[in-house]
């Protein structure tokens, strides 16, 4: 197991289906489990954590098991907030992908590839180094909605563009990225999950 104080984890991760690419770059804690990397996940692509999620590394589903009661899956869902990055096998020299998806209507499929790199003196982390794009407003309808809503957004002859723009709102841009309010979003978000979900702590 790689020790957790040395090394850090360097995750590049895209939503499937969006072009140009909604994309992040993380340096991220050993010792973040999943549920506080769902937390990141949100804060960082500007979800509101509104829907289920599920994290698939290795064929396993790793989430919030009180959410998987109804037996719509065979597939166990094991306590995120139990596993921490470095339970897992971190190559240096070809990452480990997993998958995280968010909203299972919508399905915003995220692949995120891992790697070990060694942590910096007097760094705090998690937090975001690079960026591009908005994420896209929650229940667009997936890729190919959200590839919908922007045609209308962007056309203002299109017969749904006011509609489109007065439902996402007048600060959403789907071109911006801001690197410091991102980080800040992010440390709001490890704070207020409190080392687990922080639907758990605020309900």
């Amino acid at each position: 197991m790689l020790e957790p104080d040395a090394l850090i984890v360097h995750a590049e991760i895209h939503i499937v289906g969006i072009e140009p690419p909604v994309t992040r770059t993380l340096l991220l804690p050993m010792d973040l489990n999943l549920a506080q990397l769902h937390e990141v996940l949100q804060a960082t692509f500007g979800w509101t954590d509104s829907h289920l999620h599920q994290f698939d590394i290795g064929g396993l589903v790793y989430g919030a098991p009180e959410f998987d009661q109804d037996g719509g899956t065979d597939r166990q869902t094991f306590e995120a907030s139990s596993v921490r990055l470095a339970d897992f096998a971190m190559p240096y020299d070809a990452p480990l992908i997993i998958l995280y998806e968010y909203d299972f209507g919508d399905s915003w499929t995220h692949v995120i590839e891992l790697t070990a790199t060694r942590r910096e003196a007097g760094v705090k982390y998690p937090r975001c180094i690079a960026g591009s794009r908005a994420g896209p407003p929650e229940d667009v309808g997936g890729p190919s909605g959200y590839a919908d809503f922007l045609d209308a957004w962007r056309d203002p002859l299109h017969e749904q563009h006011r509609d489109m723009r007065r439902w996402a709102g007048r600060k959403f841009d789907p071109e911006r990225f801001d690197l410091d309010d991102n980080n800040k979003a992010i440390a709001r978000a490890i704070r207020r999950s409190k080392g687990s979900y922080r639907f758990r702590h605020e309900n």
